[in-house]
């Protein structure tokens, strides 16, 4: 059975057993209290309809732009051809699709929702999938397994969202989210926690964020603390507390006002500077590296200026030519490149490449190569090896034992 309603018109109604068709620029009016229009059938608009009050149907089908001013519930779908849908009240419906935008001013309740236009979510929002040509919008809590947005998202409630994929730029407020995909800029300005996050420009995470990995084609900014396993960065990454994880991987800078520790790499282009100490396996900066203390499992690599508190720790140390270096050094083998600036150094093999200048030289075998210049004292338990033209404020002492030695 199905009931018509002609365009241009108002009517009030309250029940309708079977289909109901709605008439273009038509308003329906819901009785009761609260007022409510209840279809056991599917409900047609013609478009330009205003529905005032709650609505309860099988399905939802216009041409053109419905406004509800209350709730609307269908046991099926909400569809919308050409037009805009705008529910003053929530949403909940098995899918959605529409072709403008949808405004909702409560809560929405979906398994699958798809906007071409723009989404905006006063109240909660929770779906298996969203798909948005333009924006998504949402004020309260999202749930959603699957994000997909052409343009920009912004969420201003915890999330816990399966994969968030967006064109342009995402803004969130912390929770759970899986993997994160955005072409331009993700900003979180709460604790966030992820399992992959790959961004193209610049990424922004706000408290103590916790992850897996990170690989952003420009800038990295953690107001915070970041725990994550490896970070790709071609650009700087920057860290007001502390980092901690498996790698780091950075073509330009990092900076953090406290400790880095990494279980294996640290390889950056540029500069690194740390407020607290530095720890990795293997530690390879091209530029200059500023910490209270390095110490590396294996090696340390270092292109440029090194400058620390407490000095530097590891298995491998080489300085690169014309290297500046303040601080002592400590490792099994130590190679300082030609015409370098170091202070103390300790070690079992030290070999001083051509115009270095050093102060302290202790260890096992050392060579000194030619036009070398040593300001303090030459202690060598094995062999040592000067080359000519060196310059040397005293002596080399040769002694049995450089454990009581201290740097």
């Amino acid at each position: 059975m199905k009931k018509c309603i002609p365009p241009r018109s108002k009517e009030q109604l309250d029940h309708v057993d079977g289909d109901l068709d709605v008439g273009a620029y038509t308003t329906i009016e819901g009785l009761g209290t609260p007022p409510t229009l209840r279809i056991t059938g599917k409900l047609y608009c013609d478009g330009h309809n205003v529905l005032q009050g709650n609505v309860v149907a099988e399905s939802l089908v216009a041409d053109d732009d419905v406004e509800v001013h209350g709730d609307l519930k269908a046991t099926n779908k909400v569809e919308i051809e050409g037009g805009r849908l705008k529910v003053e009240g929530s949403i909940e419906a098995a899918s959605i699709d529409v072709d403008a935008s949808v405004y909702v001013g409560g809560n929405l309740e979906a398994q699958d929702v798809d906007v071409c236009g723009s989404l905006k979510v006063n109240g909660k929002t929770k779906a298996k999938s969203i798909d948005c040509c333009g924006s998504f919008e949402a004020k309260g809590e999202t749930e959603v397994e699957d994000v997909d947005v052409g343009g920009s998202v912004r969420i201003e409630s915890p999330s816990k969202i399966g994969r968030l994929d967006v064109g342009g730029s995402a803004k969130v407020a912390g929770g759970e989210i899986r993997r994160v995909d955005v072409g331009g800029s993700f900003e979180s300005t709460q604790a966030l926690t992820f399992e992959a996050i790959d961004v193209g420009g610049a990424v922004r995470l706000a408290d103590k964020s916790k992850g897996g990995d990170v690989d952003v084609g420009g800038v990295v900014k953690i107001e915070g603390d970041l725990e994550f396993n490896e970070v790709e960065v071609g650009g700087k990454v920057e860290i007001i507390g502390s980092g901690c994880g498996d790698s780091v991987d950075v073509g330009g800078e990092v900076r953090t006002g406290g400790c880095l520790k990494l279980t294996k790499r640290l390889e950056v282009g540029g500069r690194v500077e740390a407020g607290g100490e530095v720890t990795a396996q293997c530690i390879e900066v091209g530029g200059v590296l500023t910490a209270q203390k390095v110490k590396a499992e294996d090696s340390v690599e270092l292109g440029g200026r090194l400058s620390t508190a407490d000095g530097v720790e590891a298995r491998a140390i080489e300085i690169g030519q014309r290297g500046v270096v303040r601080g002592p050094l400590k490792a099994e083998t130590i190679v300082i490149g030609k015409h370098a600036q170091v202070q103390d150094v300790y070690g079992s093999d030290v070999h001083l490449e051509r115009g270095v200048c050093a102060h302290n030289v202790y260890g096992k075998n050392i060579r000194i190569e030619s036009d070398c210049e040593i300001t303090g004292e030459i202690k060598y338990t094995d062999k040592l090896a000067l080359g000519e033209n060196i310059k040397l404020s005293r002596e080399p002492v040769r002694v049995k034992d450089l454990a009581e030695t201290k740097i």
